[in-house]
């Protein structure tokens, strides 16, 4: 089991990276690890993993969905790049997901590294769901993927904090990651099933995406503190 300095996982979603780097520095006291995506990677490469994993465990979020060859090519590599997660999606099916369950055991003895399968996007509702999913609800696409992740050999998945207690009750050592936190005065944005970092870890979560909470704030750090006292880390 990886054991991160505090729940928090920043969502790094910009497009400045210096800028980034700066930020992420300054909260570093406060980060359990940092999560990168396309929107950085598109323009830096394994350059930005590899200056980032200085720092705290660095996430790298491209949710890798396409055959098990491929899918395994790329896990390898973002592990080469220094990542300390990774994500790919559930969907991928069964095949997939126990080759990438291999692929974590052999990596992982070399250094700390999990993949997180992805269940249901947070900025899913039941209404925006695409049409050949629309059969059963959130609820139960997510049991189902999880399901399938576990019973395949990963024990990471991802989350709305809203399935979170479900999951937990299916495993009590699966890693459960938990995008869409929100402050309980903020706004949505584009995300549908959110709640408080309080409240997601209540349910079971073990770690806590939080982007936009901390990326507009007047004081980032200020916010970090904030949320960190919330949870009760020391």
């Amino acid at each position: 089991m990886i054991k991160l300095k505090t729940p928090i996982i920043l969502a790094l979603d910009i497009d400045d990276f210096e800028n980034g780097l700066k930020l992420v520095k300054q909260l570093a006291f406060g980060l359990g690890a940092i999560k990168i995506g396309p929107r950085l990677l598109m323009q830096h490469g394994a350059v930005a993993v590899k200056k980032l994993a200085e720092i705290a465990p660095v996430f790298v979020d491209n949710k890798y969905y396409d055959i098990p060859n491929t899918m395994e090519s790329a896990i390898r590599q973002t592990y080469e790049a220094g990542a300390t997660f990774a994500t790919v999606h559930a969907s991928a099916g069964r095949e997939a997901l126990k080759r990438l369950a291999h692929v974590e055991g052999e990596l992982s003895r070399q250094r700390p590294f999990k993949i997180l399968s992805v269940t249901m996007l947070t900025s899913f509702s039941q209404q925006t769901l695409p049409p050949n999913l629309k059969i059963q609800t959130i609820e139960k696409h997510v049991e189902d993927l999880a399901d399938l992740t576990l019973s395949s050999g990963l024990t990471g998945l991802v989350c709305s904090p809203h399935e979170v207690k479900i999951l937990r009750a299916k495993s009590a050592s699966a890693f459960l990651v938990t995008p869409g936190i929100r402050f309980e005065s903020s706004i949505k944005d584009d995300q549908s099933r959110v709640m408080s970092a309080v409240q997601a870890l209540e349910q079971g979560a073990s770690a806590l995406v939080v982007g936009r909470p901390l990326l507009e704030a007047v004081d980032p750090k200020l916010a970090l503190q904030k949320i960190i006292q919330d949870i009760g880390q020391p």
